[in-house]
């Protein structure tokens, strides 16, 4: 059966003649293969159909819920320990130091010898004062005796009135000589004494002012002592920490290079006058029975816990910018969307930040994932925790 034969429709060519004479064709092939004739209307028909737009992207984020601080702050301060009672011991009269039998460190007990004066000068006063009062006895034996024989003649009309009050004054005046010339012997005693320094209770000698064969004057600093009757921790403390501390708190001390040696403290003296350099507060706690550990000197961190301060603390993390402005993500719950809201910061520091105003107590805010978000975002919550504020 000889092939059947289809007859061609004749294309419809359109020519264009290109700069170089060469005509080019756009006309449609007369005949297209079946599949592609038939695939050819579907195709065109989907270039037709509108893109759908891909599906908004959830971004995973971690989050903290503000709530109301019930409890405040945890402070921790470095200071010394120091001795509750520290004496200067000094002479009370001047001569020259002959020695000074104790040295820093020392330890001393109640009425030991510290260190004594030259007492050639006193030793001399005293024997005067001895002498004068010898002599003033002597001169009141001889009143008294004109005494009663004026007394006697009187009594029997041989001496006039006048002679008898003579004789009485005078007996007064040797008296009061007496009188005298005893306060004198006590005041040289005492001279001589005080030419002996003596340690007035138990301690350690922690500092000394003079040397021996130095003169020195009433007063001076011989040496100074740290009494047993206890110990304290001594801090400078800002205002605000003074502030906002509670009524009789009770205070952990630890040293710094071994913070397992600790003690228990309670606030002894607050200085009422602020240092004029450091604007800080000199704050003393009374150790109680504290360590052989903790010496004199020793370097000691002290904890307490203070009131809940204004504002609301969140991780630093969660601070972003707006506008150049602070600012941090807020979670809606009803659709899980974030919104940018501008805070006010009152203070910071690496680990945190607290929020004046911007927040309230029940938001949700974003901590992890800010820089990454846009306004109105739908996000998924990767984990809930609370943040204290007031």
């Amino acid at each position: 059966m000889p092939p059947i034969s289809h007859p061609v429709a004749p294309s419809h060519e359109s020519t264009a003649t290109r700069g170089n004479g060469i005509r080019e064709s756009n006309a449609v092939p007369a005949r297209l293969p079946r599949r592609v004739a038939v695939l050819l209307p579907l195709a065109l028909a989907a270039c037709d159909r509108p893109v759908e737009a891909p599906a908004p992207e959830i971004r995973p984020v971690r989050v903290v819920t503000v709530e109301k601080r019930t409890e405040g702050d945890f402070v921790q301060l470095t200071g010394t320990v120091q001795a509750q009672t520290e004496v200067s011991l000094s002479f009370r009269v001047d001569g020259r130091l002959v020695d000074r039998l104790v040295n820093v460190g020392d330890r001393v007990e109640a009425g030991q010898v510290i260190a004594w004066l030259d007492q050639t000068d006193a030793k001399n006063a005293l024997r005067s004062a001895q002498a004068a009062l010898r002599a003033a006895e002597g001169q009141l034996v001889e009143a008294q005796n004109d005494y009663i024989r004026q007394e006697d003649l009187l009594r029997g009309g041989w001496t006039p009135r006048a002679r008898y009050d003579q004789a009485a004054q005078a007996l007064q005046t040797a008296r009061s000589r007496v009188d005298d010339a005893r306060a004198q012997l006590n005041i040289a005693q005492n001279r001589l004494g005080w030419t002996v320094l003596e340690a007035d209770a138990p301690g350690i000698v922690t500092a000394r002012g003079a040397e021996p064969g130095e003169v020195v004057h009433p007063g001076r600093m011989i040496v100074e002592i740290a009494r047993d009757d206890g110990k304290d921790a001594v801090f400078d403390v800002p205002p605000r920490v003074r502030d906002n501390a509670p009524e009789n708190p009770e205070i952990t001390v630890a040293l710094t290079l071994d913070p397992n040696v600790r003690a228990k403290g309670r606030v002894r003296e607050v200085s009422p006058r602020a240092d004029p350099v450091t604007g800080t507060f000199q704050v003393r706690v009374g150790l109680i029975n504290p360590p052989a550990a903790m010496r004199l000197g020793s370097t000691v961190t002290g904890r307490m816990q203070i009131g809940p301060g204004p504002g609301i603390e969140l991780p630093s993390s969660a601070l972003t910018s707006a506008d150049g402005r602070p600012a941090v993500w807020v979670v809606n719950p009803a659709d899980s969307t974030v919104q940018l809201r501008r805070v006010e910061v009152l203070r910071h520091d690496p680990a945190r930040v607290i929020i004046a105003e911007g927040v309230d107590p029940g938001d949700v805010v974003v901590t992890a994932g800010v820089q990454a978000l846009r306004q109105g975002q739908k996000v998924r919550l990767l984990g809930a925790a609370a943040a204290s504020g007031r």
